[in-house]
């Protein structure tokens, strides 16, 4: 109606790191407003709220009618019409029974929480064939790497691995491209793709848990747990995007 004020029902929805943009499309889809995002470690969440339907005039009218309903047998059994008292319980309780109020839809709240994204698990090798596959491939380029990265675009994995090089991103002082093979460093063989993070912050990007170190570089053994991003098949490199390090 003209000139009253309208209401939202609010959610927070959580989504895992990468995969936030197709979580907001879907909310968009379902009719629900953005307001804020706030970003985690593993996870993010999305605050979002969706303007409620205002009951239409037929659902009041109905309720209207069944309280007068009501409140007539509650009248005329005060002021004797229904007969003796025996008579009134059983008059008043048929009344009752016979006078029901329309079914609740279902809230749009219930319903959305069925819509909810559930949390995804985190990838390992030990979890997942196709991933501990690929931590035993010995050929950079092998084909089967471009495959994973666009089955699990926006997964989160995690594996033991060790920085194989590590060099300044372009013209930068402070940011790094970090290659990173699986297992622990060896100056002979290495497993796994060619692992990068790209153009990160050795302090700030790579999200430390656990004990801090002074220096990382090469021959530096770590458990990353990362977001899967993009495989150039040019380059052989998969880039992957920091969740968590600990230095091992």
């Amino acid at each position: 109606m003209v000139g009253e004020r309208v209401r939202y029902e609010t959610r927070t929805v959580k989504s895992v790191r990468g995969l936030e943009a197709r979580t907001i499309a879907k909310l968009e889809q379902d009719g629900w407003e953005i307001m804020s995002q706030t970003q985690g470690r593993l996870q993010s969440e999305i605050r979002v709220r969706r303007a409620t339907k205002p009951l239409s005039r037929r659902t009041l009218a109905i309720g209207g009618s069944v309280v007068a309903a009501l409140a007539v047998v509650i009248v005329l059994g005060a002021t004797g019409v229904f007969g003796d008292e025996s008579g009134d319980a059983s008059v008043a309780a048929s009344a009752s029974a016979s006078v029901s109020a329309p079914a609740p839809a279902p809230s749009e709240s219930a319903q959305a929480q069925t819509d909810e994204p559930t949390d995804i698990a985190v990838l390992t090798g030990g979890s997942n064939q196709d991933l501990a596959d690929l931590l035993q491939l010995t050929n950079t380029c092998d084909p089967s790497i471009g495959r994973f990265a666009d089955e699990y675009a926006g997964r989160t994995v995690s594996f033991d691995g060790s920085i194989g090089a590590m060099n300044l991103h372009g013209s930068a002082s402070t940011r790094y491209d970090i290659l990173i093979g699986a297992g622990d460093y060896s100056t002979t063989e290495s497993d796994g793709p060619a692992f990068q993070f790209r153009d990160v912050n050795t302090v700030a990007d790579l999200h430390y848990v656990g004990d801090t170190p002074g220096t990382i570089g090469v021959g530096t053994n770590l458990t990353v747990t990362a977001t899967v991003g993009e495989y150039e098949p040019q380059t052989c490199l998969f880039l992957l995007e920091p969740v968590t390090t600990v230095v091992r």
